[in-house]
């Protein structure tokens, strides 16, 4: 694990004091020099508690430098009839875009964007509800689709957006799209399982765009 480590949260299963870290070298302090000491990082606060109350688990993986498992093992994770979803923001607020792509191939479905003023979780919803939609307007209720948001998965559950961004002439395009997303979600009964794709353990979901 490295100090360049974007990750921003540290879970220790076994060490000096197991717990969870915000600091990389708060997580070193107990780690170091500890007999097989077990520890991995992960991006969200939520995510890192989850790994705590559940305990360690070896990760699968093929590479030892980066932890991450092969393309072959994942093959053999993910649903084949998938489709995955993602945004991306040039700042916060900022440039937004969204897009669906079916998992194995990457071969995009559908695009939106760039919208000027949108936000990252915003872009995340629309592009799953988008997906959700997509598909049910194929009566497909069989395909599952993969989302790297829990933020935009809770979006989906509650049926609410809850964003702090507040609108103008330059973003009215994106609220305009939330106001019939949350509609569309009020108003359709969907079978679709909506899975969250483990990105710590499989690489960047499908549908990123590349840009981190």
């Amino acid at each position: 694990m490295s100090k360049k480590s974007k990750s921003k949260y540290y879970v220790v299963w076994v060490g000096m004091k197991p717990g969870i870290y915000k600091t990389w070298d708060e997580c070193k302090a107990q780690i170091f020099g500890f007999p097989n000491a077990k520890y991995r990082s992960y991006k969200t606060l939520t995510d890192a508690k989850e790994a705590l109350a559940k305990g360690y688990t070896p990760p699968l993986k093929n590479n030892k430098k980066t932890g991450t498992i092969s393309n072959i093992e994942l093959q053999k994770i993910i649903q084949k009839n998938s489709i995955s979803v993602d945004a991306a923001c040039s700042g916060n607020p900022g440039i937004m875009e969204y897009r669906g792509v079916y998992t194995n191939s990457k071969e995009e479905i559908f695009r939106m964007g760039p919208f000027k003023d949108g936000t990252n979780n915003i872009g995340e919803f629309l592009a799953l509800v988008h997906g959700l939609a997509w598909l049910y307007k194929r009566s497909d209720n069989k395909t599952v689709i993969y989302s790297d948001s829990r933020t935009a998965m809770a979006w989906v559950r509650n049926e609410k957006v809850k964003t702090s961004l507040k609108i103008n002439s330059a973003n009215k395009p994106i609220f305009e799209l939330v106001d019939r997303a949350l509609n569309w979600l009020k108003t359709h009964n969907f079978e679709t399982r909506i899975i969250k794709w483990q990105t710590e353990k499989w690489g960047e979901i499908p549908a990123d765009f590349g840009r981190k």
